[in-house]
């Protein structure tokens, strides 16, 4: 993706990070997926008082992106106020696999610090659906 492309998925994301609903944790973040046609879906973490029920920003906006209709994912920026940015969960990071292992990761903290990693790095052996129908054989 080009550096245009990558502040427009960052923006997104910094602009969702806003709406995100964390009563509890008071860690607000914004995450922004963009599909391989351009089109970028955005999602913020919601948390509950059953904090199991609490779902991250990243896996927002890939439910956003599939009820869209988008299915082939290629990048994801994910926003938070950390000094270092944070990076996806492992449940995220296992979510955002299914839909493109080669999607560029993009994690901004507090003043626009970056970092940028592929997530197939981040998520070197991801579970997969080749795995389910081995174990069906």
């Amino acid at each position: 993706m080009d550096r245009a492309a990558v502040d427009a998925l960052v923006t997104a994301a910094t602009a969702v990070r806003a709406n995100a609903y964390a009563p509890a944790s008071r860690f607000q973040v914004g995450a922004a997926v963009r599909a391989v046609d351009g089109r970028v879906f955005v999602g913020c973490n919601v948390e509950n008082a059953s904090y199991g029920l609490t779902v991250c920003a990243e896996r927002n906006a890939v439910a956003a992106a599939v009820a869209a209709g988008a299915r082939d994912l290629v990048a994801v920026a994910v926003v938070t106020d950390l000094d270092e940015p944070a990076r996806p969960c492992g449940a995220c990071r296992q979510v955002l696999a299914e839909f493109g292992l080669g999607m560029q990761v993009v994690m901004v903290g507090r003043g626009g610090v970056r970092r940028q990693a592929m997530l197939r790095d981040l998520l070197p052996d991801p579970f997969t659906f080749g795995d389910v129908e081995r174990g069906r054989q």
